[in-house]
Parts: structure tokens; sequence; C-alpha cells
């Protein structure tokens, strides 16, 4: 936001980064057991869900948005239908040869469908909340939480699993949100 968009965060807010990013790690640094693929590609994504945060935010503050397309929620699924569209020839590049496979699996197996309906209406549900509270907040801001929900989750997984939650794990974690909260108020304090 800040290289490309020359959107400024002061810097009592930059100083907060590192302390949530340092939760995050902590809580997961026993968690050392993952492909690097994976660890790319969520950066990838990462760098796109921070870009298309920008991008929804600077098309909210477009004049006469509301006039065209109405609401927020009306923005999120134009959104989510070009990320679909624009997504389809990855997809078809990457995966199309299994495509039969999973054909075949999805036809006898119904929990397949389910699920797949499942997540999606869950995913589209909980992105179109967050698209609405970008309107209220910032694309930094949005990030930040996010790394927030990073942290819940680590210690909801461990809850329903019944993984034990190491003391290094609850004190990342109490770091990372701890960091989250002071990144919310930072600026007051400063005053």
């Amino acid at each position: 936001a800040t290289f490309v968009y020359g959107r400024s965060v002061s810097k009592a807010k930059w100083l907060c980064l590192p302390i949530v990013i340092g939760g995050v790690i902590l809580a997961s640094v026993k968690e050392l057991d993952f492909a690097v693929s994976a660890l790319i590609s969520a950066c990838i994504a990462n760098l796109f869900a921070a870009f298309k945060g920008n991008e929804n935010k600077k098309l909210m503050e477009t004049e006469g948005l509301t006039d065209r397309i109405g609401s927020i929620g009306n923005q999120f699924a134009i959104t989510s239908i070009l990320g679909f569209l624009l997504s389809i020839p990855v997809v078809i590049a990457r995966e199309g040869n299994r495509f039969g496979e999973f054909m075949k699996i999805a036809k006898s197996t119904p929990a397949v469908w389910q699920n797949l309906v499942a997540s999606g209406l869950w995913f589209y549900g909980y992105n179109e909340l967050a698209t609405m509270t970008l309107k209220k907040t910032g694309a930094v801001t949005q990030s930040v939480a996010n790394t927030a929900k990073r942290v819940i989750v680590i210690i909801g997984v461990a809850l329903v699993l019944g993984e034990s939650l190491d003391p290094i794990k609850l004190l990342g974690c109490g770091i990372g949100i701890g960091g989250v909260l002071l990144y919310s108020v930072i600026d007051d304090l400063v005053k």
C-alpha cells in the first residue's frame, strides 16, 4: 500500500508489525513440517490478497460507484466473478489433466460436493464481510487483522484436533494478538 498506492502508515504502526509477525512465528515455531511450495504459494496468495484489498478500497472511493453498481456486496460479487474468470486458465494449465479424476471421485462420493459447496459459501461470506469491513478501515489494517486471524486459527485448530498448546505456542499467540491490538490503538496512544 505504501509503495504502490502511496498510502502512508505511521512509524508507530510500522514498529508494531514486527511484534505481530514475531508472535505468528513464535506460535508456529514447532510446525517445521511443511512444503516450501506451500510457503511460496501462501506468500503469493497474501500478496494478491493485499493487492485485491487495496484495489477494492480504491474502487470504493471512486465517485459515483454506489450509483453504478449498488452496494459493497455487489462490488464484492463482481470482484469475485472476475477473479474466478481470471483463474480459469491457471487452473486448466496446472490441474486440467486431473479434472476427469476429480469428476470420478465427486460422482462416487457425495461428501465431495457437499464440502465443495459448503466451503465455497463460507469463503464467499467471509470475504464479503472482509470487503464490507474494508470500507470502514483500510487495507493495511485489514492485512494486520488477517495476521491475527492466523493466530486464532492456530489456537482453534489445536483445540479442535486435541493438540497440546505448548507454552511457546500460547506465548506466540498472545504476542501476535497483543501486537494487533497495539497496532489498532497505537496512533491514539502516541498522540
